[in-house]
C-alpha cells in the first residue's frame, strides 16, 4: 500500500463504518458485563453454566500464562549471560570461532543456515540509532538513559544518540538536553538534538510527531553520510528507558540474520524496575503485573507487537513515513502502519533482553494513583486500532491476506475486551445469579463453588512473587530491611489494583471511544526519582 494509504482519518473524516468498528469493543464489553444480569433472569441455570465454563476458562489460561512467564524469564536468564559480540563475529565470518564460549544450538543452526542464504546486512555495516524522546524530564532521569546506552558491550563509535525533545517542554527543558549533547557528544558516533515545533497542524500532542519529527532529521543526516538506510538500526527509547548492556549486540545480531529486515520490528521486554523501591506499593503491583505480562507475551510471536522501547530499521521507518502523529498509541500502531504498508509482511521479532523502565510515581501519592490511571488509559487506547485494521484490511485496496487480517482482528478485539472485563468477571459474577434469584439453590451455592476455584488460582501468585522478586534491582542502601518484607506483602492490593487499573481503564478508554469522546492528547507518565538524598526529583 501507499504510504497516503495507511494514515488513520482524521476525526471529521472518520464515516459510520469506521465509527462503527469504534463502537464495537466498547459494546461488547460492555454487554459482556451485563449477561450474567440477563441470564440470572431468563435462565439461572444457564448463567450459572456460562459463569462456571469463564472461570475454568481463566483458569486454564492463568496456568499457561505463568509457564509462559517462567520460560520467558529462563531465556532472558539465558540471553542476559550470551557473549553476543562474539556470536556476532561468527556471523561476520559464517564459521564458528574458537573462543570457548556458550554457543546455544540455535545459533550454530544460524551459522548453518548462512552458507546458503548469505546476510542481507553485514555486522561491520550495522549503524544504530538510540532515540530519547523527552518531554521535560530532569536530568536525573535522562542522564542514566544516556550512561545505560554508553554501558552497552557494543562499539559506541557505530551508535548515534539523538535526543528527541519538545519546544513545549521550555527553554529550561531544551537547554538541559543541549548540555547533555554537548557532554557525551565525544563518546559517540554522533550525537545530536532534535526540537519537534509545538503546534504543528493536524498533530496530536504526542511522542509519535516528536519522534517522526526527529526521524526525518535523522533520514537528511544519513543522506548527508551518505549512509544506506537499510545498515541501520532505530531504536527509541522513552527517557527513563535503560537498555540492559547487551541490547544492542543482541539486535545487530537479530538484524543480520532477517532474510529481510525492513519487514520485521524487534521488541526487547519492558520490566519495570527502575524505581520499584521507591514507588508506592499499589504501583509496584502494577509494574510487576507488566513486566510479567511482557515476558509472557515475548513467547507469543503472534501476539507480539511494537511497544514502548522498539526498533526497526531505518528503511522500514522511511518507506512508513516513521510513526502516526494522529494517535497518542504510536507504538503499538506503528505495527499496522509496517503491517499494510508490506501488504502483511511484518512481524516482529522478540529480542529476550530487557529494557529497564520506571514505575509510574509522582511528587505524591495521591498525583501517583493518577497519573497509573491516566497511564493505564494511555495504553488501553490501542482498543481504537480495532476500526482502522479493520476498515483498512477489508475495505482499502491492499494485498495483505485476509484470513490473516481477519484473525489478527479478532485477536486484537478479544485481547481489549478481556482487558476490560475479565477481572469484573472473575471477581463478581459469582454473586449476581444469588443477587437476582436469593431462593435459587445452584445460584446462593454458585459463590462457594467460584471461591474453591479461584482459591486453587491464587496459588498462581506465588509465581508472580517469585517472579517479581527475581527481577528486583539491588535494594537502594536508603531502605531498611523491612522495605524487602513490604515487597511482599504487597500483593494484597493485588484485586483492586486488576479491578482499578486494568478493567476500569480499559472501560473508561473504550467508552470514550464509542461515543466519539477522543484521547487527542499524549499525557506524560510522571516518572519521579529519589535521589540518594532522598530528594524526590521529577
Amino acid at each position: 500500500m501507499k504510504v497516503s494509504d495507511i494514515e488513520i482519518p482524521y476525526e471529521g473524516h472518520r464515516d459510520a463504518r469506521y465509527r462503527f468498528f469504534e463502537i464495537v469493543p466498547g459494546a461488547i464489553s460492555w454487554s459482556i458485563l451485563i449477561v450474567p444480569f440477563i441470564l440470572s433472569i431468563v435462565s439461572p441455570p444457564l448463567t450459572i453454566f456460562f459463569i462456571i465454563s469463564y472461570m475454568l476458562l481463566w483458569f486454564v489460561k492463568s496456568i499457561a500464562m505463568n509457564l509462559r512467564a517462567f520460560q520467558g524469564w529462563q531465556t532472558m536468564k539465558q540471553h542476559r549471560r550470551l557473549k553476543w559480540l562474539e556470536l556476532i563475529k561468527d556471523v561476520q565470518t559464517e564459521t564458528i570461532g574458537n573462543s570457548d564460549i556458550e554457543r546455544p544450538k540455535w545459533h550454530l543452526a544460524n551459522i548453518e543456515r548462512l552458507k546458503t542464504y548469505p546476510a542481507l546486512v553485514k555486522p561491520q555495516d550495522i549503524v544504530q540509532v538510540a532515540m530519547i524522546a523527552t518531554y521535560k524530564e530532569a536530568r536525573e532521569v535522562l542522564e542514566p538513559t544516556i550512561k545505560s546506552v554508553l554501558a552497552s558491550h557494543y562499539d559506541m563509535k557505530k551508535i548515534i544518540l539523538v535526543i528527541a525533545h519538545e519546544e513545549r517542554g521550555g527553554e529550561e527543558a531544551a537547554q538541559r538536553v543541549r548540555e547533555l549533547i554537548k557532554e557525551y557528544k565525544g563518546e559517540f558516533m554522533d550525537a545530536f538534538a532534535v526540537m519537534h515545533p509545538a503546534d504543528i497542524p493536524n498533530e496530536v500532542i504526542g511522542k509519535g510527531g516528536n519522534v517522526t519529527y526527529a526521524g526525518r532529521e535523522v533520514q537528511r543526516y544519513l543522506e548527508k553520510k551518505k549512509i544506506d538506510p537499510i545498515n541501520v538500526i532505530l531504536t527509541t527509547l522513552d527517557a527513563d528507558n535503560r537498555p540492559h548492556p547487551s541490547y544492542f549486540a543482541a539486535t545487530a545480531y537479530t538484524y543480520c540474520l532477517c532474510p529481510d529486515p525492513r519487514y520485521i520490528s524487534f521488541q526487547p521486554v519492558p520490566l519495570y524496575t527502575n524505581n520499584i523501591w521507591d514507588a508506592p506499593a499499589p504501583m509496584r503491583v502494577v509494574a510487576t503485573g507488566n513486566s510479567f505480562w511482557q515476558t509472557v507475551v515475548a513467547l507469543r510471536p503472534h501476539i507480539l507487537r511494537n511497544f514502548s522501547a522498539h526498533a526497526q530499521s531505518m528503511q522500514t521507518l522511511i518507506d512508513t513515513d516513521f510513526w502516526s502523529v494522529r494517535t497518542i498509541v504510536e507504538d503499538g500502531h506503528q505495527f499496522w502502519r509496517t503491517y499494510f504498508r508490506y501488504d502483511g509482511r511484518h512481524e516482529v521479532y522478540p529480542i529476550f533482553l530487557p529494557i529497564y523502565q520506571d514505575a509510574v510515581f509522582s511528587t505524591t501519592y495521591v498525583k501517583t494513583l493518577k497519573a497509573q490511571f491516566v497511564q493505564m488509559r494511555r495504553w488501553a487506547w490501542g482498543a481504537s486500532d480495532l476500526a482502522y485494521v479493520v476498515t483498512t484490511g477489508f475495505f482499502k485496496k491492499n494485498k495483505a491476506p485476509k484470513k490473516d487480517v481477519l484473525f489478527k482482528s479478532l485477536r486484537l478485539l478479544e485481547g481489549h475486551v478481556s482487558w476490560a472485563t475479565s477481572a469484573l468477571i472473575i471477581t463478581f459474577s459469582a454473586f449476581v445469579p444469588a443477587l437476582v434469584n436469593p431462593k435459587d439453590f445452584g445460584a446462593t451455592q454458585l459463590p462457594i463453588t467460584i471461591s474453591n476455584l479461584q482459591r486453587i488460582a491464587m496459588f498462581g501468585i506465588f509465581f508472580t512473587l517469585f517472579f517479581s522478586l527475581r527481577t528486583l534491582p539491588p535494594k537502594p542502601k536508603r531502605y531498611k530491611a523491612h522495605r524487602s518484607l513490604f515487597m511482599v506483602l504487597q500483593w494484597v492490593y493485588l484485586p483492586i489494583t486488576t479491578i482499578v487499573y486494568s478493567s476500569f481503564s480499559a472501560l473508561y478508554s473504550q467508552t470514550r471511544l464509542m461515543f466519539g469522546k477522543y484521547l487527542d492528547k499524549f499525557d506524560v507518565t510522571d516518572k519521579a526519582v529519589v535521589t540518594e538524598e532522598n530528594k524526590t526529583v521529577i
